[in-house]
């Protein structure tokens, strides 16, 4: 079965290619656009169907894999910023605070009737407020392009304390939850995701480990 990663991220293809699996990368014609009336759960459940079931038509014949990635701070649902200054009011906001991390992933096709969705929540205490470390992480460009402003895989792993849950949901695509999803479909993964696990060969995994 051919299968279809409908992601522009990097990190979710990186991941993805940890699995051992011959897979595609299509760029989704899905644009996202976050609501602050709308969980963050559920819009990042929506928005990885819609990156999925967007590439159905180019990809009719493959399994395709969604995803999205988006954080709650109470309430308040964080995408990615548009600017700099955007991506430190996020950080400030969050500083000594914890935040909940919500990564869907959406398995649609062959047939354009199947979709099954899961998705793996994190919950991440961010270290308090350091001027310094805050102002060179922001310096590096990092923030941008990352949801909630920081890239716990780079340098925004030095604002962070502690995390709970999956590292590899934090980053983008929670693998274990990707593996199981496949075997469903009868998709068997090439490697073994408990040694994977146990091997962490991601960056900053270790650094997170329970």
């Amino acid at each position: 079965m051919r299968l279809v990663l409908a992601s522009t991220s990097p990190r979710r293809h990186e991941l993805l290619t940890l699995l051992g699996l011959r897979f595609d990368v299509v760029a989704p014609p899905f644009v996202e656009q976050v609501m602050p009336h709308i969980s963050a759960e559920q819009q990042a459940v929506e928005f990885a169907v819609g990156k999925a079931r967007s590439c159905i038509e180019q990809c009719s014949d493959a399994l395709i894999i969604g995803s999205d990635t988006l954080i709650s701070l109470g309430a308040e649902v964080m995408g990615k910023p548009v600017d700099v200054a955007d991506a430190e009011t996020m950080l400030r906001r969050m500083a000594g605070q914890r935040h909940k991390i919500f990564t869907a992933v959406a398995m649609v096709g062959p047939e354009p009737e199947s979709c099954e969705v899961q998705v793996a929540t994190v919950l991440v205490t961010m270290k308090p407020m350091n001027e310094d470390a805050m102002a060179t992480y922001l310096r590096t460009g990092d923030s941008l392009g990352k949801a909630g402003a920081y890239s716990i895989q780079g340098g925004g792993a030095t604002l962070i304390e502690r995390i709970e849950g999956d590292y590899t949901a934090a980053v983008g695509l929670p693998l274990r939850t990707v593996a199981d999803m496949l075997r469903r479909r009868g998709v068997a993964c090439p490697v073994n995701v408990s040694q994977l696990y146990a091997r962490k060969p991601y960056p900053n995994w270790d650094r997170f480990s329970l």
